[in-house]
C-alpha cells in the first residue's frame, strides 16, 4: 500500500519555547515515515534559530529548516515553506501549540477520504485574546465581502491543502502573498473540520495592530479591485450630494435674497469632499505603489540558509 506523505509547514516567530514540543508531538502522533516537517524561521529574536537547528540534527531526513534573512511576515514565511514541501497533503499550522498534533490527522483524513482540495479547521471555543479574536472577525468579514469567501467559513491559519492547490499557489511570485486569497483563486472545493483549540503555552501572539493592518491591505489591495469600485461609488454619491446641496442653496437664495451665505456649511462641505478625494487618491497610490514594488522585483522572501539533506 502506498504511503501518504504529509508535509507540515510551520512558520516560526519567537517560538523557541514551543517548537520543540510541537515537532516531537507531530512525529510521535504521525510517524516519521509519513511525515515531513518544514520549519521557517521568520526573523525570530529569541532562541528559535538554535532550537530549529537542534531539531534538524535530531530528524535530518524528515525535517527541513529554512532560515529567512529577516522578518517577512507569516504569509511570506508560509510561501517559503511551501517551496520545500514535497508531501501529498500539506498542512499549515502555527508554532504556539494551540493546535494539538493529533488534530493534523483530522484535517488530512477529511481531505483524503473525500478528495477535497482544502480543509480548514474551526473551533467551538477559541482561546485567543480578545484583540486577536476581534481582528479575526474583521478579517473574515472583509474576506467575505472582497474575496467571495463563504460567510460561514472561518479563515483559520491551521489548514490542509492538496498537492494540486499548493502547486498552483507557488506560481504566485509577488511580494505580498495572502494564502487564503490564493486558495480562493484556484479552488472552491473546500471543507471544514472542527478541532480542539488549546490555550497558548508560552509567549504572546506576534500579530500587532500594525501587522493586522498590513494583512488587511494585502487582502484588499492585492486580491480584489472592490476598493476601487467602492471609491468610484463614493465619488458618484458625493457628486450627487453636492449637486443636490447646490440646488438647495440657489433655491434658498432666490426665495430669500437677503439670506447670508453660509460660510460654516461651505467649510464643512469643503473638508468632507477634500477628505474623500484624499482617501481615494491614497487608495489609488497604494495600488500603484504595490505595482511599482512588484515590477521592481521586491522579493517575496530571502533565504539566508537552508538545512536539508540533498535527495
Amino acid at each position: 500500500m502506498e504511503i501518504t506523505v504529509i508535509s507540515i509547514v510551520i512558520p516560526v516567530y519567537n517560538g523557541a519555547d514551543t517548537i520543540g514540543r510541537l515537532v516531537l508531538g507531530l512525529f510521535q502522533e504521525i510517524g516519521s515515515d509519513e511525515l515531513q516537517v518544514i520549519l521557517v524561521n521568520d526573523g525570530s529574536r529569541d532562541g528559535s534559530h538554535q532550537a530549529c537547528k537542534r531539531l534538524y540534527k535530531e530528524f535530518p531526513t524528515q525535517l527541513v529548516y529554512v532560515n529567512l534573512a529577516k522578518n517577512f511576515g507569516e504569509h511570506n514565511a508560509v510561501m517559503a515553506g511551501l517551496h520545500y514541501a514535497s508531501g501529498d497533503y500539506i498542512v499549515i499550522m502555527d508554532d504556539d501549540l494551540q493546535n494539538p498534533p493529533e488534530a493534523v490527522s483530522l484535517l488530512v483524513n477529511e481531505a483524503k477520504n473525500k478528495n477535497i482540495d482544502v480543509v480548514y479547521s474551526s473551533y467551538s471555543v477559541k482561546q485567543h485574546n480578545w484583540f486577536r479574536n476581534l481582528g479575526s472577525r474583521f478579517t473574515n468579514w472583509i474576506a467575505s465581502f472582497l474575496l467571495d469567501k463563504p460567510r460561514k467559513l472561518y479563515l483559520s491559519s491551521f489548514k490542509c491543502m492538496s498537492r494540486f492547490v499548493v502547486d498552483e499557489i507557488k506560481k504566485y511570485h509577488g511580494p505580498f502573498p495572502y494564502i487564503d486569497g490564493l486558495i480562493f483563486r484556484c479552488t472552491s472545493d473546500i471543507s471544514v473540520v472542527e478541532v480542539p483549540h488549546d490555550k497558548r503555552r508560552a509567549g504572546k501572539s506576534g500579530y500587532t495592530f500594525r501587522k493586522l493592518v498590513h494583512l488587511w491591505l494585502n487582502m484588499c489591495v492585492n486580491f480584489s479591485v472592490m476598493p476601487l469600485r467602492i471609491s468610484s461609488l463614493l465619488g458618484l454619491l458625493f457628486s450627487g450630494l453636492g449637486l443636490v446641496l447646490s440646488i438647495i442653496v440657489v433655491a434658498e437664495k432666490l426665495i430669500n435674497p437677503s439670506l447670508p451665505i453660509g460660510w460654516p456649511s461651505m467649510v464643512i462641505a469643503f473638508m468632507v469632499f477634500s477628505g474623500v478625494q484624499l482617501f481615494i487618491l491614497g487608495l489609488i497610490g497604494e495600488y500603484l505603489g504595490r505595482i511599482y514594488l512588484s515590477n521592481n522585483k521586491t522579493p517575496q522572501f530571502v533565504v539566508k540558509k537552508i538545512f536539508a539533506q540533498e535527495k
